[in-house]
């Protein structure tokens, strides 16, 4: 294989695992807006608070 063509592989390797990367990205984003678009208000609320806790935040 010459240098020209394994670099050219290499490229597409690489393409290939940035968009494997952003179709995985986009996927866990709908997720987390189809799951926070049919929670109610009060569970989001709880998860801010707790996630606000976990992070030494102070909320009282």
């Amino acid at each position: 294989m010459s240098r020209i063509a394994a670099h050219a592989s290499a490229g597409l390797a690489d393409l290939s695992g940035r968009l494997g990367q952003a179709g995985l990205l986009a996927l866990v984003g709908l997720a987390f807006l189809f799951i926070t678009g049919f929670a109610g208000a009060d569970v989001l609320h709880n998860a801010a608070h707790d996630a606000r806790h976990a992070f030494a935040f102070p909320c009282h």
